[in-house]
């Protein structure tokens, strides 16, 4: 008995040890206290703002669109006639929903084996190193958080077709990363963080 009392106890600090953070911070209308409540989060984004040069707001803003910084967020699962599992809507996953092929690519050019999207650090450097692919492929400044959202949810081509113009609702979404960046930047400007 006292053997499985201390093997159960041993697996319990084990499992913690290896468990990760994958909820969303409390509040998250205010950048402020978005990065008091998880310094981490702002090391990461200006890690990425200093390699790739987009803005820390930009990438929280879009980082709020898409997973409501959930690190393991999933797309929802597709059911035929309402009961029959399909699979996931996509194979989106993580802080920055970044698709399987695009991880891969983003993997192989940057070398970087080790990186995962649940890891807030590694989601930030691949939506730096998306966004600058943005700029380059469609003239979409780092600063332009409406645009660079439209670009990073509908692709490259699919921008460049402008493919998010038939679509209402992604156009509200993109308003609104570009109204939640804006508000960013005055919350850390004032928080001074």
């Amino acid at each position: 008995m006292r053997r499985i009392f201390g093997l159960v106890v041993l697996a319990l600090l084990l499992a913690a040890c290896g468990s990760r953070e994958f909820s969303a911070p409390r509040n998250l209308d205010d950048a402020c206290d978005i990065v008091r409540e998880r310094p981490q989060y702002l090391r990461a984004m200006r890690a990425a703002e200093r390699r790739w040069g987009v803005p820390v707001p930009v990438q929280m803003a879009t980082i709020h669109a898409e997973s409501r910084f959930i690190g393991n967020a999933r797309t929802p699962h597709r059911y035929a006639l309402g009961v029959i599992p399909l699979g996931r809507q996509s194979s989106a996953y993580g802080y920055s929903q970044a698709l399987d092929g695009t991880w891969d690519e983003y993997v192989r050019e940057t070398g970087q084996r080790r990186a995962r999207r649940e890891n807030i650090r590694d989601a930030t450097d691949f939506m730096g190193w998306y966004m600058n692919h943005t700029r380059a492929r469609n003239g979409v400044a780092l600063t332009d958080a409406r645009n660079q959202y439209l670009a990073y949810h509908e692709g490259h081509a699919g921008f460049a077709r402008g493919s998010y113009n038939s679509k209402a609702w992604l156009l509200r979404v993109a308003d609104g990363v570009a109204a939640r960046a804006a508000i960013y930047d005055q919350q850390l400007r004032a928080c001074r963080v």
